[in-house]
């Protein structure tokens, strides 16, 4: 036997394989490659877009409730604000009030021909007639004297007593005097 006699004969054709993707179905497959691309795309922008319509829907029920809340509060505040404002002037008008009936402390008021005891009980000023342009003539434990705005006289109470008498403000109808024993006992 020769080589020749094993081998197949060069008349006999050898059966080949189909090709897996024949020219008249490759452009079938390429289309459906593309179509499947394409669905999957699309499909995934659906989903996509589902899902955010449904946070959407969330979202502005959120935002409708913060806005009603929103409201809800400003109102509050504009009330709180009102009942303050309305506060605040019943405040200064109970503090003008307290003001009027007790003055700071050894601080007086006097009108026209009265008189008061003052500093601790040491010292006795009136104010006699009606204030005049340029003062006040007070009469202190019995002595008259004419006073100006911001003098400070300085008195012997009880003869041994310094206390210090000061004209603060004067108008028509007052006169507004401090006075002070600084160092006597309350008698």
């Amino acid at each position: 036997m020769t080589v020749t006699d094993r081998t197949p004969s060069a008349n006999v054709r050898r059966k080949s394989r189909p090709p897996i993707f024949p020219a008249e179905n490759r452009f079938l497959t390429a289309l459906a490659g593309i179509v499947t691309v394409l669905g999957i795309l699309i499909g995934g922008y659906l989903y996509g877009q589902f899902l955010a319509a449904r946070d959407l829907g969330g979202r502005d029920a959120v935002i409708e409730q913060l806005r009603t809340e929103n409201q809800k509060l400003k109102r509050s505040i504009d009330e709180k604000m009102a009942q303050l404002t309305t506060l605040q002037a019943k405040h200064d008008a109970a503090q003008a009030a307290l003001q009027a009936i007790m003055p700071a402390a050894n601080t007086y008021n006097i009108i026209p021909n009265q008189t008061l005891i003052v500093a601790d009980g040491h010292l006795t000023v009136g104010l006699v007639g009606s204030p005049a342009n340029e003062g006040v003539t007070l009469s202190i434990n019995g002595k008259q004297q004419m006073v100006t705005a911001g003098q400070v006289v300085t008195v012997t109470a009880d003869g041994s007593t310094p206390c210090q008498l000061s004209l603060q403000s004067f108008d028509v109808f007052k006169a507004t005097i401090n006075a002070s024993c600084p160092g006597a006992k309350a008698q």
